[in-house]
């Protein structure tokens, strides 16, 4: 019984003694220089941490990222020769990182639309946000006194023909740019009858208006407002 149970023992020892050297083969064994575990989340060193104090490093700027006002600057100088309102516009997009030429024009006639709309139907809410104190009062004024003769407006804006930059500049970190626009719109002007006042129903009038936006160059809202109107010649 005895020398059965020894030599059981020993085909298991036997049995240990390949799996374990199977296992070290496969597994391998540790030396104290294995790299840690992959983290696919965790950002790499270099990345993340600074270079220690004292060393000698000079950061260089990253090669094919050009500097994005380059390419605003270029768009100025396309739409608009060389001259003053050209260097007014270049010291807005200096003074201001988010200025675009093309997308400030595109704001620009979207209010202008918005405004002479809204005037024409004595609106003051939808022009309040678009107006400085003193253009909105203004436009109140002449609405208060259409309101006081009992007339009303026919309005249909057809469209903008044309939108130019006139001038532009900084001005006490006040940014500024007069836009001449070229429009077509049908305006009728009625009584308290119905009687056409001022104005021709079937006719399209070509209008050309010159208005001023601005707005604060640190201020945190991005909207600029109307502060002057001008009929242009």
């Amino acid at each position: 019984m005895n020398a059965f149970l020894d030599l059981t023992s020993l085909i298991f020892l036997v049995i240990a003694v390949v799996i374990f050297w199977r296992l070290r083969s496969v597994l391998g064994t540790r030396t104290g220089n294995e790299k840690p575990p992959f983290d696919p989340f965790a950002g790499r060193k270099a990345d993340i941490e600074p270079p220690p104090a004292g060393d000698n490093v000079v950061t260089l700027p990253r090669e094919g990222r050009p500097d994005p006002r380059e390419a605003i600057f270029a768009r100025i100088d396309e739409a608009i020769p060389a001259g003053a309102t050209n260097t007014g516009l270049r010291a807005i997009a200096s003074a201001d990182r988010n200025f675009d030429l093309d997308g400030f024009m595109a704001g620009a006639s979207a209010a202008y639309e918005m405004i002479v709309s809204a005037f024409a139907a004595g609106d003051r809410a939808a022009l309040k946000p678009l107006l400085s104190r003193e253009v909105f009062d203004g436009f109140s004024g002449v609405i208060t006194e259409r309101e006081g003769r009992g007339e009303k407006i026919d309005f249909t804006f057809v469209g903008i023909d044309k939108a130019d930059v006139a001038d532009a500049g900084i001005e006490e970190g006040v940014a500024q740019v007069t836009v001449r626009f070229s429009s077509q719109l049908i305006s009728v002007t009625r009584g308290r009858d119905g009687s056409v006042v001022e104005g021709d129903p079937q006719k399209v009038a070509e209008v050309t208006d010159v208005w001023t936006f601005a707005r604060e160059i640190r201020s945190s809202d991005p909207n600029w407002k109307l502060v002057a109107t001008d009929a242009g010649g």
